[in-house]
């Protein structure tokens, strides 16, 4: 076992995850760095404050910085060990895109001192840590690493993926399982201590690759089971039948758990792990795929409905052209009550229906201003009075919980189209 406490430790990536783990690091007296490319992010975190929604992590983020135990900054500096937290999307087809964890592994390398440990917790493609092990190889020559000296490198290097729910980030990443994928047993042991400073779950060790597996088949066991549910929306809706209703009533079958349909699949997990599943193994990989087709549709069909929806409001109203019908778009988020839009089927719904040449009214509480991508000649912020004030046709995309307070206000609109089953 490796028994050294961890005096500094370096955070790379400043985000949804990498902010929460670096400031529960920084509340047991670690002296933390987080790094992170975006200034207005370092900036915010050195005053004390927070760039992102998550509850309880405002006040954790002022102690730390406050009591001298968290700083940020754009570039690295010497620590005991390095946490790569950075985005893992894809390219064009579905490719998986390593740029920013190689980015990430060149920026630490110039720093990196014999005894280090380098842990990837980006949810990555099978191989990306080894990936990252030769960069930092290539880079810095004048080490070891346990892809070439196993238990007596300079540096060891280890893949942990987050596996937390946006919303409870700082609950669960104390009280969730780790599953550590170390590049030799060195590597374990370090990275179990290094985590054991405040995970309550248990630290559960297997082989790099199998730890990247791990976390692409857990969302992509989510994202299979959300395909049925969608599938079966897109059918009863064929069927004209309730599917809220006929799942609550397949459910109480003691060994069936349905879940519930909604706008699409959104995030930066479940919307994307699956595609580095399908892109390491294609041929094999076919209902994985098949639930990837299902989701991705699930927005355009939302669109469908909504187009339909206008075509009814031209032909009760005449003098209603594209220019003059407003949509009210509730929920832009990924899922409930946070403000990430990453991969968000509902945000892309909002982008789709501004095209079509009408106004979008889009009702999001959890953010502040609409992000750049949006067209804002057709889409304007509103809250949700405001939004529902002028709307010929009302779509709720997200399931927050200022929508299910005003469920039964919603009902009362001419023309509502709910994804989510409000």
């Amino acid at each position: 076992m490796y028994d050294k406490k961890f005096q500094t430790i370096s955070m790379v990536g400043l985000g949804y995850i990498g902010l929460p783990t670096a400031a529960l690091f920084a509340s047991r007296k670690v002296k933390v760095i987080g790094v992170d490319v975006n200034q207005k992010a370092v900036d915010t975190i050195n005053k004390g404050e927070i760039h992102i929604v998550e509850p309880d992590l405002d006040m954790i983020v002022h102690a730390a910085v406050t009591e001298g135990y968290l700083k940020a900054t754009t570039t690295p500096e010497p620590a005991e060990a390095f946490l790569v937290a950075v985005p893992t999307p894809f390219k064009e087809g579905n490719v998986p895109d390593l740029k920013y964890i190689e980015s990430a592994a060149k920026s630490i390398a110039p720093v990196l001192e014999k005894g280090n440990l380098v842990i990837l917790e980006s949810t990555s493609p099978v191989g990306a840590t080894e990936q990252m092990a030769k960069w930092l190889a290539d880079a810095r020559p004048d080490l070891t690493f346990p892809q070439s000296h196993g238990n007596n490198a300079d540096v060891q290097i280890a893949h942990c993926p987050e596996r937390v729910l946006p919303g409870k980030v700082v609950t669960e990443l104390v009280s969730n399982d780790r599953v550590i994928g170390g590049m030799s047993d060195k590597a374990n042991d370090m990275a179990i201590a290094l985590y054991k400073t405040f995970v309550e779950g248990e630290c559960i060790t297997t082989d790099s690759r199998t730890a990247e597996m791990a976390k692409l088949t857990e969302n992509s066991f989510r994202d299979v089971n959300i395909a049925f549910a969608n599938e079966l929306s897109l059918i009863c809706d064929e069927l004209d039948i309730n599917v809220w209703e006929l799942i609550e009533l397949a459910n109480r079958h003691p060994r069936v758990n349905i879940l519930q349909p909604g706008a699409g699949v959104g995030g930066h997990c479940i919307a994307v792990d699956p595609w580095f599943i399908v892109d390491s193994a294609p041929e094999q990989a076919k209902i994985i795929k098949m639930a990837r087709d299902v989701n991705n549709y699930k927005p355009q069909w939302v669109v469908e409905k909504v187009k339909a929806a206008i075509t009814d409001v031209q032909s009760q109203n005449p003098d209603k052209n594209l220019s003059n019908i407003t949509v009210a778009c509730l929920g832009m988020a990924f899922k409930p009550d946070i403000d990430d839009l990453r991969e968000s089927p509902a945000m892309q719904i909002v982008k789709d229906i501004a095209k079509i040449g009408c106004q979008v009214a889009a009702v999001e509480p959890n953010i502040h201003e609409l992000p750049e991508s949006i067209d804002h000649s057709h889409v304007s912020l509103n809250d949700l009075s405001k939004g529902l004030e002028n709307a010929d046709i009302v779509v709720v995309l997200v399931k927050h919980k200022q929508f299910i307070e005003q469920a039964e206000y919603l009902k009362q609109h001419s023309c509502i189209i709910d994804a989510v089953g409000i």
